[in-house]
């Protein structure tokens, strides 16, 4: 079995819906969620003139290979009604792949450790929130010091 985390984001329509639904759909066609993060409101990072988005981490266990794995989350986000305009633009579901397993995976189609987790805080904060001790398998620090050291400064408010 695999393990995967995965951040969720909304900042369109009823988000804390949107997260429950995106989370449902995990359940049913990737595996079971182990364990997820408190919900996180936080501002809009890159494109500020936007709602604040609402975030979650979960850990979820899967036989779905990471090849497979994101064509499915790619199915689960356009399902919801996820439409890829401009970069940080509004969306209504935002799925991503953070880590799979300790593995360091880059093709055309998935980068995985996500690359901007030590740079955001509002993946940070959930990933402390579950697996503080985490080690990023590529950077090779924890979550923890990573949360520390990260230059990011918005606000993220556990709801």
């Amino acid at each position: 079995m695999n393990t995967v985390y995965i951040l969720l984001g909304s900042n369109m329509g009823n988000s804390k819906a949107q997260l429950l639904l995106a989370a449902e759909k995990i359940e049913i066609k990737i595996g079971k969620i182990i364990k997820a993060s408190s919900l996180y409101t936080t501002e809009a990072w890159g494109k500020k003139n936007q709602p604040n988005f609402i975030n979650q981490v979960l850990i979820v266990k899967t036989s779905v290979e990471a090849s497979n794995l994101i064509k499915i989350v790619l199915t689960i986000e356009e399902g919801m009604g996820r439409k890829r305009t401009t970069k940080n633009a509004p969306r209504i579901i935002d799925i991503d792949i953070l880590f799979f397993n300790n593995e360091i995976i880059n093709t055309q189609n998935l980068v995985v450790p996500h690359p901007e987790i030590h740079n955001r805080r509002f993946v940070l904060v959930p990933l402390v929130e579950l697996s503080p001790f985490y080690m990023h398998p590529f950077i090779k620090k924890s979550m923890s010091e990573l949360l520390l050291t990260t230059k990011d400064n918005l606000n993220v408010q556990k709801i």
